[in-house]
């Protein structure tokens, strides 16, 4: 069963009264009273009204549905808040130097959906053999979306295609080759070396006439 209550107008900005929704929100309907009654936030006033406002209003609907429903057994499935006008609210401060600094004075509206199932704690169950994706990656929202899907279906490719062995012939054939290449290279080095000698041999007889003709 599920009650909705809303207040409209509050005075303060929505990005303020998100501050005291996000403390009561998934929370029993006594514990997110408790938290308003002590908070010091101006905001929570408007905000403890509402609550109440739905709990009266899940009675109500109760009473009429002829439907027991204990208070305290009450959840805040939903809380959110939208910003309301600054038309005909703004206002002009005094600054130093005869200069004015201009003010805009907010409104906003508060909703608030009750439920006497529990919320859940929000985490999604995966399932198995699904991808893992990082928190990273699920902070970046549509941005990283593509990245996820082709990273799961490269997963799931990798993981379809059967792992192939090969088998004695081609471990035999490849061998082969690489003996052949060896084999190849080796000849190559030998005759560089060879050639490198004699170089090596005729500059030294030509060194040696040119030293005996000297003397």
């Amino acid at each position: 069963m599920e009650s909705r209550a809303s207040a409209k107008y509050l005075r303060g900005s929505a990005q303020k009264a998100r501050l005291v929704i996000d403390m009561i929100r998934g929370k029993n309907v006594n514990q997110a009273l408790a938290i308003l009654r002590y908070s010091n936030k101006r905001a929570a006033a408007g905000i403890e009204k509402c609550v109440k406002s739905a709990i009266a209003n899940a009675n109500e609907s109760a009473e009429k549905a002829n439907v027991a429903v204990d208070p305290d057994e009450l959840w805040l499935r939903a809380a959110y808040v939208d910003q309301g006008p600054t038309k005909n609210r703004r206002r002009v401060r005094p600054a130093p130097q005869g200069r004015a600094y201009r003010e805009r004075r907010h409104f906003c509206h508060v909703t608030i959906t009750l439920s006497t199932e529990k919320p859940g704690d929000g985490s999604r169950t995966v399932q198995e053999g699904a991808p893992a994706v990082s928190a990273r990656a699920r902070r970046g929202g549509a941005a990283a979306a593509p990245r996820a899907k082709r990273r799961a279906a490269k997963e799931a490719a990798e993981s379809a295609a059967p792992a192939v062995e090969p088998s004695s012939e081609q471990a035999s054939e490849t061998m082969a080759k690489a003996a052949k290449k060896s084999s190849k290279k080796a000849p190559a080095k030998s005759e560089a070396k060879k050639e490198d000698k004699k170089k090596e041999t005729k500059s030294g007889t030509k060194t040696s006439g040119r030293k005996k003709s000297e003397k």
